[in-house]
Order: C-alpha cells, then structure tokens, then sequence
C-alpha cells in the first residue's frame, strides 16, 4: 500500500470513532471532552480531503472548521455562566 491509502484509512478511522465519541460526548460534563470529541472527525474529514487532493476543498473546510471552533468554545463560556448565575 502507499502511503496516502494509509492517510485515507486513518482518516476513516477517525472519522467513524470520532463520530462514534460525539454521539457519545453529550453525557460528559466537561467542555473540553465535548470539544475534542467534535474535532476528532473534523480531523478525519481533513485527512480524506487531504488524500483526494482537493485543496479548494480543504481550505474551505480548514476555514468554516475554525469559525465552528470558535462559536464552540463560546457556547461553552456562555452555558457555563449560565449554570454559575442558576
């Protein structure tokens, strides 16, 4: 095998345990768990982009990803001030 079948498998992997973590995430307390559980098939995605080449693609995910991270961690302040003030 070459070495971008095994970027493209890793990046499925990714993709299906980190999928598999957020359907799961929602049970943890913690934001930080939440966060990375939402990144880890953000980076698979990446990766099978990556293998196929498309680098329009990849930029325009690498872009809208960060933008969701950020509204992420502000949603994470905002609930955590919220069950400070109840």
């Amino acid at each position: 095998m070459e070495f971008v079948e095994y970027i493209l498998y890793i990046g499925y992997a990714l993709l299906i345990i980190g999928a598999l973590g957020t359907v799961v995430g929602p049970k943890v307390d913690n934001p930080l768990i939440r966060m990375l559980n939402v990144e880890v098939p953000a980076v698979g995605v990446a990766l099978v982009f990556l293998t196929y080449d498309e680098a329009l693609a990849l930029m325009t995910f690498i872009a809208v990803n960060a933008v969701l991270s950020l509204i992420l961690v502000r949603a994470v302040i905002l609930d955590a001030e919220y069950k400070e003030n109840d």
